[in-house]
């Protein structure tokens, strides 16, 4: 079977040159939020050197919490001005955990109760509710980085939380050559993938926060299916393998995950942060994917 990966990887890993060689890596996908020294164009180039295509995660919409918050103290800053109706439930943690925002002051979230725990700088966060309302897309380091892509070259764009055209059309107008996939994370951007498939770009699946958007867990599994329905050339990401993190020996859960989603029609996919900060786990996935495509015949 004709399958390929997507391999996030961590800048200044030592084993990239092994993930690079693997012949079921098609590219490296480079998370935004990675730090880095001297910032967008040192990643770009180091990343260059490898001979695959360097696709930049671009944050747009996305929400993410911008500073530590650290227990007893309930206040949460984010990347985005918001407006939404409150009291509302914002999730962190892929959903693990809920806090209850009692008001909202432009990028200031304030909480009934603090946080259990020092809640990091570039965490998701995501808040169901219909009223929400997001001020502008693109962040400053989403801006930097097409700048530093327009003067290295560079097109391949993955671009999150899509909801509509003009999401796209942003990118385009600053880096016109651009590549871009669309990552479908909501509803709304389901909705999106349904008026307009691949017109636009490829889609992607990115189930880590599309799971906890989605009303109900079960509805995961008609959402993924919509999106390789609109798309037969969507990829597929997160929630990948991450048992390999922890465990030299795969889930079950894992392996027939995506026994599953090669069935349904899936030929990308995109390992996430979790199974590729390592080269052990990362090379173990890649490996254990191509033989579960094996139980597929083209």
């Amino acid at each position: 079977m004709n399958i390929s990966t997507i391999v996030t990887v961590p800048p200044y890993a030592s084993f990239l040159e092994e993930v690079a060689a693997h012949p079921l890596v098609g590219g490296f996908r480079l998370n935004t939020v990675m730090p880095l020294k001297d910032g967008p164009h040192e990643g770009l180039d180091r990343l260059s050197t490898y001979g695959q295509p360097v696709w930049v995660d671009l944050k747009g919409r996305q929400l993410r919490v911008v500073g530590a918050a650290i227990p007893p103290f309930t206040e949460i800053k984010i990347s985005h001005k918001i407006k939404v109706h409150t009291p509302v439930d914002a999730y962190l943690s892929d959903g693990n955990e809920r806090a209850r925002v009692v008001a909202v002051d432009g990028d200031r979230l304030i909480l009934e109760d603090g946080p259990r725990r020092l809640i990091g700088p570039g965490e998701s966060i995501n808040i169901v509710h219909p009223t929400l309302q997001i001020d502008g897309t693109l962040t400053e380091t989403d801006l930097a980085y097409l700048a530093a892509m327009k003067e290295r070259g560079l097109s391949h764009v993955m671009l999150s939380y899509v909801e509509a055209v003009e999401d796209v059309e942003e990118v385009r107008q600053l880096l016109p050559e651009a590549d871009v996939v669309l990552k479908i994370e909501t509803r709304r951007g389901l909705e999106f993938a349904r008026e307009y498939g691949s017109r636009h770009g490829r889609l992607m699946a990115a189930r880590g926060d599309l799971y906890v958007e989605v009303p109900r867990p079960h509805q995961i599994v008609p959402a993924i299916r919509k999106i390789i329905e609109s798309d037969q050339t969507a990829i597929v990401a997160s929630r990948l393998f991450e048992s390999l993190a922890w465990q030299p020996v795969p889930a079950c859960t894992d392996v027939t995950d995506v026994a599953y989603l090669l069935a349904i029609g899936y030929r990308t996919f995109m390992l996430g942060d979790q199974a590729c900060l390592k080269r052990d786990s990362v090379i173990a996935a890649l490996n254990l994917l191509e033989a579960i495509a094996e139980e597929f015949p083209a």
